[in-house]
């Protein structure tokens, strides 16, 4: 299976981009050892229009554009469930073993993914109850793939 993070705006070079860009590195060595083919990160620049139902929907056509087909949706919302790490982990390793050709993960703008997102995802998560900037969500979710990896491998970089 294959993991592709599809998010509204660019990472700049600094920190953000170190820390994104080593969990990647360290999810795509462990993981190809646990049947998975890769982490790949699409980047969509946030729209420009000027009221937030057109910016909303311009960056959900963007989102689905970059979407293949049957593919498992997990949105990354607010308002979705907070889960544990191993139950992250447990989330990866069934759609790996049911043969999803992909996962993808979709990190929304400062507005926020569409509702018809939201709909569609067969998972919607949160990393708690507070607004997080997506540059900063996009570092959290890669650094729960890799710990899901770990898991799923028995490394005990999760120590839970």
């Amino acid at each position: 299976m294959r993991i592709l993070v599809v998010s509204i705006g660019r990472l700049k070079q600094g920190p953000e981009r170190e820390l994104a860009d080593r969990y990647r590195e360290r999810f795509n060595d462990a993981g190809r050892k646990l049947g998975f083919r890769g982490l790949d990160i699409h980047e969509i620049p946030e729209s420009r229009a000027r009221d937030t139902a057109t910016r909303i929907a311009e960056e959900a056509a963007a989102i689905q554009a970059a979407t293949p087909d049957r593919s498992t949706l997990v949105a990354l919302d607010e308002r979705g469930k907070s889960i544990e790490s191993s139950a992250f982990a447990r989330h990866l390793g069934s759609w790996r073993d049911a043969q999803a050709a992909n996962t993808v993960f979709m990190i929304g703008g400062a507005d926020g993914l569409s509702p018809e997102l939201r709909r569609k995802a067969d998972l919607t998560i949160a990393f708690g109850a507070a607004t997080w900037p997506h540059q900063m969500v996009r570092v959290m979710l890669l650094e729960q793939i890799y710990r899901a990896a770990t898991i799923l491998a028995g490394h005990p970089y999760h120590r839970a």
